[in-house]
């Protein structure tokens, strides 16, 4: 049986879900200099299907949220997952940044 793991993959701008070397899962983030220190978009998470209806998300999600606060970073939530996970966990509602125009600008297009 596989041992998925989440890993933090800061040269690649993602965390990610291993399952035995092979990426199945990713939680997609760029790195913005606000006016308090890093503030950590998210803003694209994925499960490859066969993996789908696990949990695995949420797994992935805990993890990169945690480590970011960890980090001293804030949390800016744009991915519909994040955003949702979130709003379920008000745990993270001091460490969230509203996603502001220069947020999204910074994003990946496409």
């Amino acid at each position: 049986m596989s041992e998925i793991q989440p890993v933090f993959l800061p040269e690649r701008q993602r965390f990610a879900l291993d399952d035995n070397g092979k990426i199945i899962g990713a939680a997609h983030y760029r790195d913005f200099d606000g006016a308090e220190g890093t503030e950590r978009i998210f803003f694209h998470t994925t499960v490859d299907e066969d993996y789908a209806g696990q949990g695995l998300a949420s797994v992935l999600v805990k993890f990169a949220l945690q480590n970011t606060i960890a980090s001293g970073a804030k949390i800016v939530a744009v991915c519909p997952y994040v955003k949702g996970y979130v709003a379920k966990h008000s745990e993270y509602d001091q460490h969230l940044v509203k996603p502001i125009r220069a947020h999204l600008e910074i994003l990946p297009r496409g």
